[in-house]
Protein backbone atom coordinates (compact mmCIF):
# COMPACT_ATOMS: atom_id res chain seq x y z
CA UNK A 1 0.00 0.00 0.00
CA UNK A 2 2.85 2.39 0.84
CA UNK A 3 4.39 1.75 -2.58
CA UNK A 4 1.08 2.45 -4.29
CA UNK A 5 0.62 5.66 -2.33
CA UNK A 6 4.16 6.79 -3.18
CA UNK A 7 3.54 6.07 -6.86
CA UNK A 8 0.33 8.10 -6.73
CA UNK A 9 2.19 11.06 -5.27
CA UNK A 10 4.73 10.92 -8.09
CA UNK A 11 1.98 10.90 -10.69
CA UNK A 12 -0.22 13.59 -9.19
CA UNK A 13 1.69 16.65 -10.53
CA UNK A 14 1.22 15.44 -14.09
CA UNK A 15 -2.50 15.23 -13.39
CA UNK A 16 -2.63 18.86 -12.38
CA UNK A 17 -1.99 18.57 -8.65
CA UNK A 18 0.68 20.54 -6.87
CA UNK A 19 1.03 22.71 -3.79
CA UNK A 20 2.19 26.08 -4.99
CA UNK A 21 1.57 27.46 -1.50
CA UNK A 22 4.56 25.40 -0.33
CA UNK A 23 6.72 25.88 -3.43
CA UNK A 24 10.32 26.94 -2.85
CA UNK A 25 9.73 30.18 -4.80
CA UNK A 26 6.62 31.18 -2.87
CA UNK A 27 8.56 33.05 -0.13
CA UNK A 28 10.01 35.27 -2.89
CA UNK A 29 6.52 36.07 -4.17
CA UNK A 30 5.25 36.82 -0.66
CA UNK A 31 8.22 39.04 0.10
CA UNK A 32 7.58 41.02 -3.10
CA UNK A 33 3.96 41.51 -2.09
CA UNK A 34 5.03 42.62 1.37
CA UNK A 35 7.80 45.04 0.36
CA UNK A 36 6.48 46.44 -2.95
CA UNK A 37 2.73 46.35 -2.37
CA UNK A 38 2.35 46.65 1.38
CA UNK A 39 0.69 43.31 2.11
CA UNK A 40 0.34 42.57 5.80
CA UNK A 41 0.49 39.09 7.28
CA UNK A 42 -3.24 38.49 6.97
CA UNK A 43 -3.11 39.38 3.27
CA UNK A 44 -0.08 37.13 2.76
CA UNK A 45 -1.91 34.26 4.42
CA UNK A 46 -4.76 34.80 1.96
CA UNK A 47 -2.28 34.59 -0.91
CA UNK A 48 -1.04 31.25 0.38
CA UNK A 49 -4.63 30.02 0.41
CA UNK A 50 -5.09 31.23 -3.16
CA UNK A 51 -1.89 29.51 -4.32
CA UNK A 52 -3.06 26.30 -2.70
CA UNK A 53 -6.02 26.38 -5.12
CA UNK A 54 -3.82 26.73 -8.22
CA UNK A 55 -3.46 23.71 -10.47
CA UNK A 56 -0.43 22.74 -12.48
CA UNK A 57 -1.43 22.38 -16.14
CA UNK A 58 1.62 21.30 -18.19
CA UNK A 59 -0.20 21.62 -21.50
CA UNK A 60 -0.26 25.40 -20.99
CA UNK A 61 3.55 25.49 -21.09
CA UNK A 62 3.50 23.45 -24.28
CA UNK A 63 0.90 25.82 -25.76
CA UNK A 64 3.16 28.80 -25.02
CA UNK A 65 6.26 27.09 -26.40
CA UNK A 66 4.49 25.92 -29.56
CA UNK A 67 2.35 28.95 -30.34
CA UNK A 68 1.17 29.08 -33.95
CA UNK A 69 3.11 32.29 -34.55
CA UNK A 70 6.27 30.24 -33.97
CA UNK A 71 5.44 27.01 -35.78
CA UNK A 72 3.37 27.75 -38.90
CA UNK A 73 4.25 29.31 -42.24
CA UNK A 74 2.61 32.59 -43.19
CA UNK A 75 0.56 30.66 -45.75
CA UNK A 76 -0.98 28.59 -42.96
CA UNK A 77 -1.14 31.31 -40.30
CA UNK A 78 -2.76 34.16 -42.25
CA UNK A 79 -6.16 32.48 -42.80
CA UNK A 80 -6.58 31.98 -39.06
CA UNK A 81 -7.22 35.70 -38.68
CA UNK A 82 -7.49 37.26 -42.14
CA UNK A 83 -10.52 35.48 -43.53
CA UNK A 84 -13.95 36.41 -44.85
CA UNK A 85 -15.76 35.69 -41.57
CA UNK A 86 -13.38 37.69 -39.41
CA UNK A 87 -13.43 40.60 -41.85
CA UNK A 88 -17.24 40.67 -42.02
CA UNK A 89 -17.57 40.39 -38.25
CA UNK A 90 -15.01 43.14 -37.83
CA UNK A 91 -16.90 45.48 -40.12
CA UNK A 92 -20.18 44.77 -38.31
CA UNK A 93 -18.50 45.18 -34.91
CA UNK A 94 -17.02 48.50 -36.01
CA UNK A 95 -20.35 49.84 -37.22
CA UNK A 96 -22.07 48.81 -33.98
CA UNK A 97 -19.46 50.53 -31.80
CA UNK A 98 -18.31 53.24 -34.19
CA UNK A 99 -18.58 56.07 -31.69
CA UNK A 100 -16.10 54.39 -29.32
CA UNK A 101 -13.64 53.69 -32.12
CA UNK A 102 -13.87 57.30 -33.26
CA UNK A 103 -13.38 58.55 -29.71
CA UNK A 104 -10.28 56.39 -29.29
CA UNK A 105 -8.80 57.56 -32.59
CA UNK A 106 -9.46 61.20 -31.71
CA UNK A 107 -7.95 60.85 -28.24
CA UNK A 108 -4.88 58.73 -29.02
CA UNK A 109 -4.31 59.18 -32.75
CA UNK A 110 -4.36 55.40 -33.21
CA UNK A 111 -6.18 54.06 -36.26
CA UNK A 112 -9.67 52.81 -35.41
CA UNK A 113 -9.11 50.02 -37.92
CA UNK A 114 -5.97 48.83 -36.15
CA UNK A 115 -7.82 48.76 -32.83
CA UNK A 116 -10.64 46.76 -34.40
CA UNK A 117 -8.15 44.35 -35.96
CA UNK A 118 -6.37 43.76 -32.67
CA UNK A 119 -9.71 42.84 -31.11
CA UNK A 120 -10.37 40.55 -34.07
CA UNK A 121 -7.03 38.77 -33.82
CA UNK A 122 -6.97 38.59 -30.02
CA UNK A 123 -10.50 37.46 -29.17
CA UNK A 124 -12.64 37.52 -32.32
CA UNK A 125 -14.18 40.77 -31.06
CA UNK A 126 -14.72 39.47 -27.54
CA UNK A 127 -16.39 36.20 -28.46
CA UNK A 128 -13.48 34.12 -27.17
CA UNK A 129 -11.43 35.52 -24.28
CA UNK A 130 -9.89 32.23 -23.17
CA UNK A 131 -10.98 29.11 -21.27
CA UNK A 132 -8.20 28.78 -18.69
CA UNK A 133 -8.18 29.99 -15.13
CA UNK A 134 -5.61 32.78 -15.07
CA UNK A 135 -4.47 31.58 -11.66
CA UNK A 136 -3.58 28.17 -13.12
CA UNK A 137 -1.98 29.68 -16.22
CA UNK A 138 0.29 32.06 -14.36
CA UNK A 139 1.16 29.66 -11.53
CA UNK A 140 2.07 26.92 -14.00
CA UNK A 141 4.07 29.25 -16.25
CA UNK A 142 5.57 31.26 -13.39
CA UNK A 143 6.74 28.35 -11.27
CA UNK A 144 7.41 25.72 -13.95
CA UNK A 145 8.14 27.27 -17.36
CA UNK A 146 11.70 26.21 -18.29
CA UNK A 147 12.78 29.48 -19.93
CA UNK A 148 10.24 32.27 -19.29
CA UNK A 149 9.39 31.62 -15.64
CA UNK A 150 10.73 34.99 -14.47
CA UNK A 151 8.36 36.90 -16.74
CA UNK A 152 5.34 34.83 -15.75
CA UNK A 153 6.28 34.81 -12.06
CA UNK A 154 6.14 38.60 -12.09
CA UNK A 155 2.82 38.50 -13.93
CA UNK A 156 1.46 36.13 -11.28
CA UNK A 157 2.44 38.70 -8.66
CA UNK A 158 0.76 41.48 -10.64
CA UNK A 159 -2.35 39.33 -11.09
CA UNK A 160 -2.72 38.82 -7.36
CA UNK A 161 -2.36 42.56 -6.80
CA UNK A 162 -4.84 43.35 -9.58
CA UNK A 163 -7.44 41.03 -8.08
CA UNK A 164 -7.01 42.60 -4.66
CA UNK A 165 -7.30 46.13 -6.10
CA UNK A 166 -10.43 45.30 -8.06
CA UNK A 167 -12.06 42.95 -5.56
CA UNK A 168 -11.92 40.03 -8.00
CA UNK A 169 -11.67 36.39 -6.96
CA UNK A 170 -8.41 35.07 -8.49
CA UNK A 171 -9.88 31.58 -8.78
CA UNK A 172 -12.73 32.79 -11.00
CA UNK A 173 -10.94 34.84 -13.67
CA UNK A 174 -10.38 33.06 -16.99
CA UNK A 175 -8.16 33.98 -19.91
CA UNK A 176 -5.48 32.65 -22.24
CA UNK A 177 -2.88 29.95 -21.68
CA UNK A 178 -0.42 32.77 -20.95
CA UNK A 179 -2.66 34.57 -18.46
CA UNK A 180 -3.88 37.36 -20.76
CA UNK A 181 -7.33 38.71 -19.92
CA UNK A 182 -10.36 40.41 -21.37
CA UNK A 183 -11.29 41.43 -24.90
CA UNK A 184 -7.93 43.15 -25.32
CA UNK A 185 -5.95 40.27 -23.77
CA UNK A 186 -3.79 42.37 -21.47
CA UNK A 187 -1.33 40.68 -19.18
CA UNK A 188 -1.92 41.63 -15.51
CA UNK A 189 0.89 44.19 -15.33
CA UNK A 190 -0.45 46.00 -18.40
CA UNK A 191 -4.00 45.77 -17.05
CA UNK A 192 -2.83 47.63 -13.94
CA UNK A 193 -0.73 50.21 -15.81
CA UNK A 194 -2.44 50.83 -19.14
CA UNK A 195 -6.10 49.76 -19.02
CA UNK A 196 -8.59 52.65 -18.94
CA UNK A 197 -12.08 53.34 -17.72
CA UNK A 198 -12.91 54.64 -21.19
CA UNK A 199 -16.69 54.76 -20.66
CA UNK A 200 -16.20 56.49 -17.28
CA UNK A 201 -18.50 54.15 -15.38
CA UNK A 202 -16.12 53.92 -12.43
CA UNK A 203 -14.64 50.53 -13.33
CA UNK A 204 -11.66 49.58 -15.50
CA UNK A 205 -13.09 46.49 -17.16
CA UNK A 206 -11.34 44.87 -20.13
CA UNK A 207 -14.38 42.66 -20.71
CA UNK A 208 -16.21 45.92 -21.51
CA UNK A 209 -16.18 46.95 -25.18
CA UNK A 210 -15.54 50.68 -24.60
CA UNK A 211 -12.79 50.02 -22.05
CA UNK A 212 -11.14 47.47 -24.33
CA UNK A 213 -11.20 49.85 -27.31
CA UNK A 214 -9.81 52.77 -25.35
CA UNK A 215 -7.22 50.67 -23.56
CA UNK A 216 -5.77 49.36 -26.82
CA UNK A 217 -5.38 52.91 -28.11
CA UNK A 218 -3.74 53.93 -24.85
CA UNK A 219 -1.41 50.94 -24.94
CA UNK A 220 -0.14 51.74 -28.44
CA UNK A 221 1.05 55.21 -27.42
CA UNK A 222 2.26 54.44 -23.89
CA UNK A 223 3.67 50.93 -23.63
CA UNK A 224 6.93 51.40 -25.51
CA UNK A 225 8.19 54.99 -25.97
CA UNK A 226 10.46 53.94 -28.85
CA UNK A 227 7.59 52.29 -30.75
CA UNK A 228 4.59 54.58 -30.38
CA UNK A 229 1.84 54.85 -32.97
CA UNK A 230 2.32 57.50 -35.69
CA UNK A 231 -1.08 59.01 -36.56
CA UNK A 232 -2.12 58.83 -40.20
CA UNK A 233 0.69 56.53 -41.33
CA UNK A 234 0.33 53.00 -42.77
CA UNK A 235 1.68 49.92 -41.02
CA UNK A 236 3.24 48.19 -44.01
CA UNK A 237 3.84 48.50 -47.74
CA UNK A 238 4.87 45.72 -50.13
CA UNK A 239 8.59 45.42 -50.78
CA UNK A 240 10.23 44.59 -54.09
CA UNK A 241 13.38 42.54 -53.46
CA UNK A 242 15.46 41.86 -56.54
CA UNK A 243 18.25 40.11 -54.65
CA UNK A 244 18.27 39.87 -50.86
CA UNK A 245 21.45 41.29 -49.39
CA UNK A 246 22.53 39.00 -46.57
CA UNK A 247 23.62 42.00 -44.51
CA UNK A 248 19.99 43.10 -44.11
CA UNK A 249 18.50 42.07 -40.80
CA UNK A 250 14.95 40.81 -41.33
CA UNK A 251 12.04 40.55 -38.88
CA UNK A 252 13.60 42.75 -36.23
CA UNK A 253 11.46 43.74 -33.25
CA UNK A 254 12.34 47.40 -33.70
CA UNK A 255 12.55 49.58 -36.78
CA UNK A 256 16.24 49.46 -37.63
CA UNK A 257 16.92 51.22 -40.94
CA UNK A 258 15.35 53.54 -43.53
CA UNK A 259 13.68 53.29 -46.91
CA UNK A 260 16.75 54.84 -48.54
CA UNK A 261 19.20 52.49 -46.84
CA UNK A 262 17.14 49.50 -47.95
CA UNK A 263 16.89 50.85 -51.50
CA UNK A 264 20.68 50.98 -51.62
CA UNK A 265 20.61 47.23 -50.96
CA UNK A 266 18.07 46.41 -53.71
CA UNK A 267 14.97 46.54 -51.52
CA UNK A 268 12.42 48.95 -53.01
CA UNK A 269 9.08 50.15 -51.69
CA UNK A 270 6.18 49.29 -53.98
CA UNK A 271 4.64 52.66 -53.04
CA UNK A 272 6.33 56.08 -52.93
CA UNK A 273 7.78 56.84 -49.49
CA UNK A 274 10.13 59.62 -48.33
CA UNK A 275 13.71 58.26 -48.33
CA UNK A 276 14.22 59.04 -44.65
CA UNK A 277 11.15 57.01 -43.57
CA UNK A 278 12.12 54.52 -40.83
CA UNK A 279 11.52 50.98 -42.04
CA UNK A 280 12.46 47.37 -41.54
CA UNK A 281 12.34 44.41 -43.88
CA UNK A 282 9.68 41.81 -43.05
CA UNK A 283 10.36 38.35 -44.45
CA UNK A 284 7.36 35.99 -44.46
CA UNK A 285 7.93 32.30 -45.02
CA UNK A 286 5.34 30.77 -47.33
CA UNK A 287 4.64 27.14 -48.05
CA UNK A 288 6.46 27.84 -51.29
CA UNK A 289 8.81 30.79 -51.44
CA UNK A 290 8.87 34.02 -49.44
CA UNK A 291 6.97 37.31 -49.30
CA UNK A 292 8.56 40.65 -48.42
CA UNK A 293 7.12 43.81 -46.88
CA UNK A 294 8.44 47.03 -45.46
CA UNK A 295 7.45 47.38 -41.83
CA UNK A 296 6.91 51.05 -40.97
CA UNK A 297 6.83 52.55 -37.44
CA UNK A 298 3.20 51.59 -36.87
CA UNK A 299 4.01 47.96 -37.66
CA UNK A 300 6.52 48.01 -34.83
CA UNK A 301 3.98 49.68 -32.56
CA UNK A 302 1.81 46.61 -33.15
CA UNK A 303 4.81 44.41 -32.37
CA UNK A 304 5.02 46.14 -29.00
CA UNK A 305 1.58 44.64 -28.37
CA UNK A 306 2.73 41.19 -29.47
CA UNK A 307 6.31 40.75 -30.73
CA UNK A 308 5.53 38.07 -33.32
CA UNK A 309 5.85 39.12 -36.96
CA UNK A 310 2.92 36.97 -38.10
CA UNK A 311 0.73 38.55 -35.43
CA UNK A 312 1.59 42.10 -36.44
CA UNK A 313 1.13 41.34 -40.14
CA UNK A 314 -2.26 39.75 -39.44
CA UNK A 315 -3.34 42.90 -37.61
CA UNK A 316 -2.11 45.09 -40.47
CA UNK A 317 -3.90 43.11 -43.16
CA UNK A 318 -7.08 42.57 -41.16
CA UNK A 319 -7.22 46.30 -40.38
CA UNK A 320 -7.03 47.18 -44.08
CA UNK A 321 -9.71 44.62 -44.93
CA UNK A 322 -12.08 45.80 -42.18
CA UNK A 323 -11.73 49.40 -43.37
CA UNK A 324 -12.67 48.41 -46.90
CA UNK A 325 -15.60 46.28 -45.75
CA UNK A 326 -16.93 48.84 -43.27
CA UNK A 327 -16.78 51.81 -45.62
CA UNK A 328 -18.21 50.28 -48.78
Amino acid sequence: MRLLFAAALVCMPTLGWTDYASHSKTPELLETLRTEFGYDQAALDEVREILAQAKRVPKLIEAEKNAKEKTLTWTAYRPIHVNHKNIARGAAFYREHQSWFEKAEQRFGVSRWAIAAILGVETKYGSYTGPHRVLDSLATQGFDHPTRHRFFFRELTEFLVLCREKGMNPAEIVGSYAGAMGMAQFMPSNYRKLALDFDEDGDVDLWSIPDAIGSIGHYLIKYKPTAVWHPGEPMTVPAIVSALDKSIKTNARNVDTTVQALAEKNVESALPLPPETPAGLVDLELDKGREYWLGLPNFYAIMAYNPRVFYAMSVAQLANAIEVAATQ
